[in-house]
């Protein structure tokens, strides 16, 4: 198997509330789906699907736990890299006021970072993150290799 991530799909409880924080509230543009089922954003070089999440449990084959937003961790987080920690500060306040609840204020974190957290209406957790070890290309696109 290919080392690679190629989309990720979040199940989300209303689709019309998810795709209204995703595009009005964050701004993104919807890159496709099926109206009403299905919403597709391109992030660089991957795909953020949302989906019903009760569909996406029977689509997998797993049961649904009993899940209140905000208040079950499910052992993930994404991530978002920026290039400062003024700007993570900055996509924090944004999400938060385009409907996003604020976990965790931007602050210094112990790997030499400085990073916070939010999650979206239906609970997913987002880091906001700066890593001065790493490189943040011009396109959002995030390399190992550490800055010159």
């Amino acid at each position: 198997m290919d080392q690679r991530l190629t989309m990720v799909t979040l199940g989300v409880r209303d689709l019309k509330r998810a795709r209204a924080f995703y595009e009005e509230g964050l701004g993104w543009t919807l890159g496709g789906g099926v109206e009403g089922s299905v919403a597709f954003y391109q992030l660089g070089g991957i795909l953020l699907g949302l989906y019903g999440l009760e569909a996406l449990a029977e689509d997998a084959q797993l049961a649904l736990p009993d899940l209140r937003p905000g208040q079950n961790f499910g052992g993930m987080a994404l991530a978002y890299n920026v290039a400062s920690p003024e700007a993570v500060d900055a996509t924090l306040k944004e999400a938060e006021a385009a409907g996003a609840t604020l976990l965790k204020p931007g602050q210094k974190v112990f790997w030499g970072g400085y990073s916070g957290y939010f999650a979206d209406p239906d609970g997913h957790p987002w880091e906001v993150a700066h890593n001065p070890f790493w490189t943040l290309k011009p396109d959002g696109s995030v390399s190992l290799e550490a800055p010159e």
